[in-house]
């Protein structure tokens, strides 16, 4: 697959849409290098599911100081490399931590979110996946991450929430919103053939992907 147009995708969307499913399949169609955030590299992660309160900022500060730097990290060697795909977005960051600080802790995190994310490269492509909440709360179960199962659907609705505002201002990028709800990106070829050709186009503004029910 050629896309000379495109150099850095982002993936994007609430938990248990299928960003990372999607960008390791992107990454292979592409032949690109693959970014992905690692939520099981964050040691903070179990307890921030098991104490929300007692653990959120140790949490937060993992995940930005990891993002921003594999970020850094390619933002300085850019000019020669292939196409990148990633599962996340930098900005996504401060959504999380809005919703799981209190006032104190996400002052705190702002003044140190500006501070790392200076520079960071802009995706020439940002594809935000949506899903409903009973959708996701299926693919979270699938999954089976054992550290999950506590993940409530007040918590989810919340949370897609604050992407779909975020995601309704964003202009720094074009912006593919693809409705995930019945698109199963591991097991139906055809469902992500329809998506990478979409994918594949040049993208200008805002653009919406809504497959319809025979071609799933």
């Amino acid at each position: 697959m050629k896309a000379e147009h495109l150099k850095y995708i982002v993936i994007d969307g609430p938990i248990g849409v299928g960003k990372t499913t999607l960008a390791k399949k992107l990454a292979n169609s592409f032949g690109s290098d693959l970014i992905l955030e690692g939520p099981e590299n964050n040691p903070f992660l179990e307890r921030f599911y098991r104490d929300p309160k007692g653990a959120a900022f140790q949490t937060q500060l993992f995940f930005l100081f990891q993002r921003a730097k594999q970020l850094q990290d390619i933002h300085q060697d850019d000019m020669f490399q292939p196409v990148r795909v990633a599962d996340y977005l930098i900005e996504k960051d401060r959504l999380f931590a809005e919703l799981t600080l209190d006032a104190d802790e996400y002052k705190l995190y702002l003044q140190v979110y500006e501070h790392v994310t200076v520079n960071m490269p802009v995706p020439d492509l940002v594809v935000y996946l949506q899903a409903p909440v009973s959708v996701l709360k299926k693919r979270i179960a699938h999954r089976g991450r054992h550290y999950e199962k506590t993940m409530n659907s007040n918590y989810l609705r919340q949370l897609g929430e604050s992407y779909a505002r975020f995601f309704h201002d964003y202009t720094d990028s074009p912006l593919l919103i693809v409705n995930a709800e019945e698109m199963n990106f591991a097991e139906n070829e055809q469902d992500y053939q329809q998506l990478l050709e979409q994918i594949a186009r040049p993208q200008r503004g805002r653009q919406y992907f809504n497959p319809l029910p025979n071609n799933l």
